[in-house]
């Protein structure tokens, strides 16, 4: 590169002709069309989506799974959910952080691959899980669905509330659960929803969450 330099030596368009033309033998080797050269930002999306492509041509398997959980109110001064604490004048009882959104989740992954719910990992009756945080359940379940080479396509989770509103905290939602989940934030749904002040949601006796997730697998 210095000689070519100290030389203004023009029409050197990569390394192999900088190297020719200081005298070093050039050799060439047989590619691999996989290993497209990027060199524009347009090379770089269209590798994202060629491997996007095989990855998901690698796992033809699509189950969908559902889970549901209801906690609820004791003393308190914040909801959390989804990984979010929420001011609000209660908060959700439980044996852990009582994250009913975040075990709904959970509880979803873990039936894509018939593998109990969070009960059975993580039951109540041991102290060690007493105020625990959510995430160490989801973080668990998704390592369950990756050791069968799975990985999630889509979360959908509704929440029924009264109170408190949620709508104010859904980016702040979606953004705790995607690198959880390892998906992009647009791959994460999470609506709120009343019961019309009918039954125990209703009378703002506690929250309910339902969960639909969607994995690959082989």
């Amino acid at each position: 590169y210095r000689k070519a330099e100290a030389e203004r030596t023009q029409g050197l368009t990569d390394d192999a002709s900088v190297a020719e033309h200081a005298g070093i033998a050039i050799s060439m080797v047989l590619g691999d069309i996989e290993n497209r050269k990027l060199t524009t930002a347009d090379d770089i999306v269209m590798a994202d989506r060629d491997m996007t492509a095989r990855l998901l041509a690698a796992r033809p398997d699509i189950r969908v799974g559902q889970g549901i959980d209801v906690h609820p109110f004791d003393e308190g001064d914040a909801v959390i959910l989804c990984g979010v604490a929420i001011p609000y004048s209660q908060k959700l009882k439980g044996h852990s952080d009582a994250d009913v959104a975040m075990h709904a989740l959970t509880d979803a992954i873990l039936g894509t691959i018939g593998e109990g719910d969070i009960g059975v990992h993580f039951p109540p009756s041991d102290p060690q899980w007493k105020g625990a945080e959510s995430r160490i359940f989801l973080a668990k379940a998704v390592e369950l669905l990756e050791a069968k080479r799975g990985i999630v396509a889509n979360a959908d989770i509704t929440i029924l509330a009264e109170a408190p509103k949620i709508s104010p905290h859904v980016a702040a939602m979606r953004a705790f659960l995607a690198p959880l989940l390892k998906v992009d934030p647009s791959r994460i749904a999470i609506k709120a929803t009343t019961m019309e002040k009918l039954g125990a949601i209703g009378r703002k006796e506690g929250i309910m969450a339902y969960a639909t997730v969607t994995v690959r697998l082989p």
